[in-house]
C-alpha cells in the first residue's frame, strides 16, 4: 500500500469497518458468563447488539445448546437466516474453521475435514463471505498470551491448554484452490486470513493464475504461535506488499487487540474485535464484552475524526457480490501490476 502525504488525515481515509467476533469458539460460555450466547435467540440478538453498537461485519460461528461449537450446517443456516431477518444489511462472514474446539477433555483442538469445510459453500441463506486460510500453519493461540489471560477460564485446565497449544491450521494448496472455486461458484466472497507475508504472496499467486478473480479482502492475523507477532515491523512489512485496492483488516488476540486496532484506525485500515479474540480490558481488571469493545473503538475512532462505516458503505468498500471476468481485470481492480506477457505468472512485483 502507498502511504502518501496526508494519509493519516481522516478525510483521506475510508470510513472504518468494524468486524465483530462475538461467538468465541475457542472459549466456553462459562469463561465469560452471560456474554457468550448459547441459545439461537441469544446468538441472533448478539448480532443485533453488535450491529447497533457500530459493527457492520459479523464473524459468525454457531453453538449448540450444550455450549459446544456446532458442526451442523443446519444450525449455521438457522443462525444466518435469523441474522439476515434481524439485521439484513450486516455483512455475514462465516468463520471457515467451523469449530476447532476439543470434543472432550484431552482431545485435540482441530479443524474439521476438507470435505466438511467445503460444505460452507452450500450454506442457505448464502453468507456474504467465508474466511479462507492459506498455507498450513501452526496456530498456537497460547504462545503470546500470559497465564493471567487464562485465569478463571477453561484454559487453566492443562489438557485444554495443551490442545490449543498444539493446534494447526490445515490449508494445503489443493484444498485452498478447490475451496475458492466452490465459494466463487456460490457467489460467496473469499475473505483471506493472512498469517504472514507468505500467506499474502500465495494469495497473490492464486490471483495471478486466475484461481480467484474478485476483490482482495484480507485480515492480517497477528496472533503469534506460527503467525505474525503483533508489532509494527511485521505490519509494515505486510502492508508494503499489499496493493492499494485491497481491503485490509487488522486482527490480534489477548491484550494486543486494542493496540493493534489503534494501528489500523490511524493508518486507514479496518479493525476486528470481540470475545473470540480477547476477554479482558487493557488493565486486566475486568472482562470486556464484544459490544463494549465495539463501543470503545467507535469512541476512539471519533477522537481520530474517522467516521464509522454504515452497512451500505461497508458493502461498497468490500465490494460484496462483485467478481471479475478475467485475471487481468481482477489484477487491475485490486491495484496489482499486470502479469507479464508469457513467462512465469507467479512472480511478485508492485507497480512503481
Amino acid at each position: 500500500m502507498n502511504f502518501l502525504d496526508g494519509h493519516l488525515f481522516p478525510e483521506n481515509q475510508q470510513p472504518l469497518i468494524i468486524t465483530a467476533a462475538p461467538y468465541a469458539p475457542g472459549w466456553l460460555p462459562s469463561d465469560f458468563p452471560g456474554e457468550i450466547p448459547v441459545t439461537m435467540e441469544d446468538q441472533i440478538q448478539k448480532a443485533v447488539d453488535c450491529y447497533n453498537a457500530g459493527a457492520t461485519v459479523l464473524h459468525l460461528h454457531v453453538r449448540e445448546l450444550d455450549g459446544k461449537g456446532s458442526k451442523r450446517l443446519s444450525k449455521f443456516n438457522e443462525l444466518i437466516a435469523g441474522v439476515r431477518k434481524a439485521v439484513p444489511e450486516m455483512i455475514i462472514q462465516v468463520g471457515g474453521s467451523i469449530s476447532f474446539a476439543p470434543e472432550s477433555e484431552g482431545a485435540a483442538a482441530k479443524w474439521l475435514s476438507d470435505d466438511t469445510r467445503h460444505m460452507l459453500a452450500e450454506l442457505e441463506p448464502v453468507p456474504d463471505q467465508v474466511t479462507v486460510t492459506v498455507n498450513t500453519s501452526q496456530m498456537n493461540v497460547t504462545e503470546h498470551a500470559e497465564l493471567a489471560d487464562f485465569k478463571g477460564t477453561s484454559r487453566e485446565n492443562p489438557a485444554i491448554f495443551e490442545a490449543y497449544k498444539e493446534m494447526t491450521v490445515p490449508a494445503q494448496p489443493g484444498w485452498v484452490e478447490e475451496h475458492i472455486r466452490r465459494l466463487t461458484a456460490a457467489g460467496i466472497q473469499s475473505a483471506f486470513q493472512c498469517y504472514n507475508i507468505n500467506s499474502f504472496e500465495s494469495v497473490e499467486r492464486l490471483m495471478r493464475r486466475g484461481v480467484y478473480k474478485g476483490p482482495l479482502v484480507m485480515n492480517w492475523v497477528a496472533i503469534s504461535g506460527g503467525m505474525d507477532a503483533p508489532n509494527i515491523y511485521n505490519l509494515s512489512n505486510f502492508v508494503r506488499a499489499v496493493p492499494d485496492g485491497a481491503v485490509l483488516t487488522v486482527e490480534s488476540s489477548v491484550r494486543n487487540v486494542l493496540p493493534v486496532n489503534m494501528f489500523g484506525v490511524a493508518m486507514g485500515l479496518h479493525v476486528r474485535c470481540g470475545t473470540e479474540d480477547v476477554l479482558w480490558n487493557q488493565t486486566r481488571s475486568a472482562k470486556i464484552g464484544t459490544v463494549a469493545q465495539i463501543e470503545q473503538l467507535v469512541r476512539i475512532a471519533r477522537e481520530f475524526g474517522r467516521p464509522i462505516a454504515t452497512a451500505q458503505q461497508a458493502r461498497e468498500i468490500s465490494k460484496i457480490g462483485v467478481f471479475y471476468e478475467s485475471t487481468e481485470e481482477s489484477l487491475l481492480a485490486n491495484g496489482f501490476a499486470p502479469n507479464r506477457n508469457g513467462g512465469n505468472q507467479g512472480f511478485l512485483r508492485k507497480a512503481a
